[in-house]
C-alpha cells in the first residue's frame, strides 16, 4: 500500500476516536443532567448520512463529510442555527434552562476529554514501549554547531553538561528546548577540555524561526555511509559501511563537513574519495538542487533505552503531555508572524505527522498529540468552537445575566465563517505545497 494510503488510513482512524470521544465529553453531562441530545454524529451529515439510527430520544449517525463531528443539543444556539427552536418558550430539558454551571461542564466536556486522553495515551505508551533517550555520556563526538550560534560561544565537538543548571536527559532536545521554552544558559564541555557556560539570548526562539536555523545543535558522526535511499548515490557506485574521507581532494573527518560541502555545491559535480574494505575508491556525482545525494550515515552516539513500572509511566507520561500541551502554546505565538501564517497546515499537515508505514507506538504518540492540539483549538474564544461558548457562559455568570439571543446568533454565524476561512487557509496552504514542493 501507498504511504499516502496509509497515512489516511490512520489519519481516518485517529481522527475518528478523538471526535467521538470529544463529543461524548458533551454527550455525558448533557444527559447526567437531563438535557435533550437530539443528535451524537461522527463526521458531518450536510444533506445526507452515511448510517443513522435513532435510539431514544437520540439520533446516532455517520455523516458523509469528515472534517469533524458534533452533539446537536435542544434548546442550544449552535452551528445548526436553529432559530425556529429557539424561537419557543424555553423547555425544562433544554440547553438553555438549565443553570449556567451547568452548561458550562457540558461545554468543557470535550475539552476536558481530549486533555485526559492525550495524557492517558502518553502513559500508555511510556508503560508498553518505554523511552529513548541520548545522554551526555552517549555522544562522545559532541555536536557540530551551526555558524550562527558559534557566535555565541560554541564549538564544534562541544557535548552538553547543563541546561539552566540541570542535566538534559536527553541532550538531542536541545534544538527543541531552545525554540519552545526559556532557556537562559547552557553549560558545555568543549574538545580541549575546558567548561563553560553560555548564555542565551531571551529571544532565541524567534532568532532562530525568522532565519530558519531550527536545528542549531547536530549530533557530530562520523561519514560512514548506513544506507542509500536516492539514485544519485546509488548510481555513483556508494554503498553501506564506504567511508567518505575526500571531497574534491578537501579531507573529511566528520558528516557535517561534508554536509557543509556538499550544499555549497548543489547540481555541481562533486569528486568523492572513499574507502571500501580498506581498498580506497573515487567516484563523482551531482547533488540535487536540495543538496541532496540520498545517503543516511550511521550513528556515532549510543541510544539508551528505558522501561517504566505503570506507577513510573504515569507520572513520566503526565510531564510528558504537560511538556508538549506547553510547548504547543508556545509555538503558536509563530503562527501570527507572515512567515508562521504560510506554514499552517491543514488535513495534509496533520496527514503527514503519521508515518508512511504502519507503526503503533507512532500512530498512538500521533493521536496523542492532535488530541492535546484539539483541547487547545477547542477552548480558543471563537464563537462557534466550545471556548466561545465558555467565554459567553463566563460573562453569564459574572454579569449575571445572559447575553441576548440575536447577538448569540450573530455571534455564532461570525464565529462559523471565521472558521470556514481559516480551514479554506490551512488546506490550501498544503495543497500550495503539495504543487509546489515548497
Amino acid at each position: 500500500m501507498s504511504p499516502f494510503f496509509v497515512k489516511a488510513i490512520q489519519l481516518l482512524l485517529s481522527l475518528s476516536i478523538l471526535i467521538v470521544l470529544h463529543e461524548l465529553g458533551h454527550f455525558i453531562p448533557a444527559k447526567l443532567f437531563k438535557t435533550r441530545v437530539e443528535k451524537f454524529y461522527l463526521f458531518f451529515d450536510i444533506k445526507f448520512s452515511l448510517f443513522k439510527k435513532k435510539i431514544g430520544e437520540t439520533v446516532y449517525g455517520i455523516g458523509w463529510l469528515p472534517l469533524g463531528g458534533y452533539v446537536k443539543i435542544s434548546g442550544m444556539i449552535d452551528e445548526s442555527m436553529d432559530k425556529e427552536q429557539m424561537a419557543g418558550p424555553p423547555q425544562p430539558w433544554e440547553f438553555r434552562s438549565k443553570p449556567a454551571w451547568q452548561r458550562l461542564i457540558i461545554m468543557l466536556g470535550g475539552v476536558t476529554v481530549n486533555i485526559i486522553l492525550g495524557f492517558l495515551i502518553y502513559m500508555a505508551i511510556i508503560f508498553t514501549w518505554g523511552t529513548n533517550h541520548i545522554g551526555f555520556e552517549d555522544m562522545p563526538n559532541g555536536f557540530a554547531i551551526e555558524e550562527s550560534f558559534k557566535k555565541l560561544g560554541f564549538e564544534d565537538g562541544d557535548r552538553i553538561t547543563a541546561v539552566n543548571g540541570k542535566p538534559l536527559d536527553d541532550v538531542t532536545q536541545i534544538n527543541h528546548h531552545l525554540f519552545m521554552r526559556d532557556i537562559k544558559d547552557i553549560s558545555v564541555l568543549h574538545q580541549n577540555g575546558s567548561e563553560a557556560t553560555i548564555q542565551i539570548p531571551e529571544d532565541i526562539g524567534t532568532t532562530m524561526f525568522e532565519s530558519g536555523v531550527l536545528r542549531p545543535f547536530s549530533p557530530i558522526s562520523e561519514p560512514i555511509i548506513d544506507s542509500i535511499y536516492m539514485d544519485i548515490a546509488a548510481k555513483a557506485g556508494l554503498k553501506k559501511g564506504d567511508r567518505v574521507i575526500e571531497v574534491n581532494k578537501k579531507p573529511i573527518k566528520y558528516w557535517h563537513e561534508f554536509r557543509t560541502t556538499v550544499l555549497d555545491h548543489k547540481e555541481k559535480p562533486l569528486a568523492l574519495t572513499f574507502v571500501r574494505n580498506g581498498e580506497t575508491k573515487t567516484t563523482s556525482l551531482t547533488p540535487n538542487e536540495e543538496g541532496l545525494i540520498g545517503v543516511v550515515v550511521k550513528n556515532s552516539y549510543t541510544i539508551q533505552h528505558k522501561k517504566y513500572s505503570l506507577g513510573e509511566s504515569i507520572t513520566e507520561g503526565f510531564d510528558f503531555g504537560y511538556w508538549t500541551l506547553h510547548d504547543y502554546i508556545a509555538q503558536f505565538k509563530y503562527v501570527f508572524t507572515k512567515k508562521g501564517a504560510t506554514q499552517v497546515g491543514g488535513f495534509g499537515a496533520i496527514g503527514n505527522l503519521f508515518p508512511d508505514a504502519w507503526n503503533w507506538r507512532a500512530f498512538w504518540a500521533t493521536t496523542a498529540f492532535i488530541s492535546i492540539i484539539l483541547a487547545f483549538m477547542n477552548i480558543l474564544p471563537i464563537p462557534a468552537l466550545d471556548g466561545g461558548h465558555v467565554m459567553f457562559l463566563l460573562y453569564e455568570i459574572i454579569a449575571g445575566r445572559k447575553p441576548n439571543d440575536k447577538f448569540m446568533e450573530y455571534a455564532q454565524l461570525v464565529g462559523f465563517i471565521v472558521l470556514i476561512a481559516l480551514l479554506l487557509f490551512a488546506n490550501g496552504n498544503d495543497i500550495y505545497r503539495a504543487i509546489t514542493g515548497k
